[in-house]
């Protein structure tokens, strides 16, 4: 099976979103259509998933006007989370009926653990021993404070097994803008970036092969490679 991969640069949120939803559209209808993997970054944007609570947004609408913070509340699994420059966002449109040759009702769980397992083999070449946290999705690094979240994770399956939504990878973000929420309604651990941990200048682009790898990898497609992958291979 193939997957279509687009490197979009910086999107704006609600302009991704439109994206995601007529792509799912399409192949509600003809599922049969090629799987994406819309890889991208947003300004700066707090997002509200449909479980979440509003009260772990900690600024007012005046404070993120003057800000320039957007904020959505969207229709993705989770809690409250920031996305912005320097954070390497991941919406895979996938067909799990496809993807998977027995789904069934455990499809979502093992999509999710597919997920934290891409992330997980992606930063390992970067010398990052990144975990799952029992409880809490999203992928996970032991510091000095404790477990801390690297990478978040927040999807949406559709009638026929669609996905939309994913994965937002704390490449080299300013953290600061973390401050202004509770991050997926978790007190008692914070997050941390990639640059953090390595003590080190990294990009987007340094990490983007590696998603492309193991995302291959662990959902057993083979990449289409056209413009858009040539571009930062």
């Amino acid at each position: 099976m193939h997957i279509d991969v687009a490197w979009l640069e910086q999107v704006d949120y609600l302009v991704a979103w439109e994206q995601q939803k007529a792509l799912v559209a399409e192949r509600i209808v003809a599922p049969d259509l090629t799987n994406k993997l819309l890889l991208l970054e947003h300004p700066p944007t707090y997002t509200l998933g449909r479980n979440g609570r509003l009260e772990n947004l900690l600024l007012t609408e005046d404070e993120l006007n003057e800000r320039g913070i957007a904020f959505y509340q969207v229709d993705r699994g989770g809690d409250i989370t920031y996305h912005g420059p320097g954070q390497l966002v991941g919406y895979p449109i996938l067909s799990l009926k496809r993807v998977y040759d027995q789904p069934g009702l455990g499809m979502v769980q093992r999509y999710v653990n597919d997920l934290e397992e891409v992330l997980i083999q992606a930063l390992a070449p970067f010398g990052i021993a990144a975990q799952r946290f029992a409880g809490h999705r999203g992928v996970w690094v032991e510091t000095a404070v404790g477990l801390n979240k690297i990478a978040a994770i927040g999807v949406r399956i559709q009638r026929g097994g669609i996905t939309s939504h994913g994965f937002a990878l704390n490449v080299n973000p300013n953290l600061t803008y973390f401050n202004n929420i509770i991050p997926c309604g978790i007190q008692d651990h914070g997050v941390v970036s990639m640059a953090q941990l390595l003590q080190e200048p990294i990009t987007v682009a340094d990490v983007l092969p590696h998603i492309i790898t193991a995302f291959s990898t662990i959902f057993q497609v083979q990449i289409h490679e056209g413009e858009t992958w040539l571009a930062y291979r």
